[in-house]
């Protein structure tokens, strides 16, 4: 990650990240994880729907199609969209690592302008473990894997614990999320960043 700020920097004590035995297997659909979720829930008509993929190691796929309620500049997508698609595609990693995990720092470069109906590929990898720091690493290309890279972000996640999202969550969503009678869907509701 040259270039990248110190922030960003693993220590020198940071370790390669390990794949959790219970992961996604490469290929499958990791689904959303709250159907509330702006990036990846299925209940919110204007969110992104973005559809991420587990990958070899510890490393995913995504993509998610502009549509004309993402834009900023007309005809274009808003720059606070493509990164919250760097955002959840990085934050989708910690279902790999089977960490509950939240956005410390994000560090966004945009390369290229993004336009409407444009299909979006993301590709993320965690590239280091330090103690409850994860840090991370992903590009965005227009029109296909193979495409031209319009953003690309580097992350550093903190793990921690459910608790995190109980304090801080809005009392009624939570209980709702929690009163789930589906144990899988209650579960994954607090497993990556909001």
């Amino acid at each position: 990650m040259s270039g990248t700020s110190p922030g960003l920097q693993p220590p020198a004590d940071a370790v390669k990240p390990v794949r959790h035995p219970d992961a996604p297997a490469p290929g499958e659909l990791l689904g959303a994880h709250y159907g509330q979720c702006f990036g990846c829930g299925g209940d919110q008509p204007h969110g992104l729907h973005l559809q991420a993929r587990a990958g070899e190691g510890v490393s995913i796929t995504a993509e998610f199609t502009v549509r004309p309620a993402h834009q900023g500049a007309p005809g274009l997508a808003h720059g606070g969209v493509l990164a919250t698609a760097l955002d959840e595609t990085l934050g989708s990693l910690n279902w790999l690592l089977r960490t509950i995990a939240v956005t410390g720092r994000l560090e966004t470069d945009f390369r290229r302008p993004v336009p409407v109906d444009t299909t979006l590929y993301l590709e993320a990898e965690v590239t280091a473990v330090a103690g409850r720091k994860i840090y991370s690493t992903a590009t965005g290309r227009i029109g296909g894997p193979d495409g031209p890279v319009a953003v690309r972000a580097d992350a550093l996640f903190i793990e921690v614990k459910v608790e995190h999202f109980v304090q801080n969550g809005r009392e009624e969503e939570i209980r709702a999320a929690m009163d789930d009678p589906d144990q899988l869907r209650r579960a994954r509701a607090f497993e990556v960043n909001p």
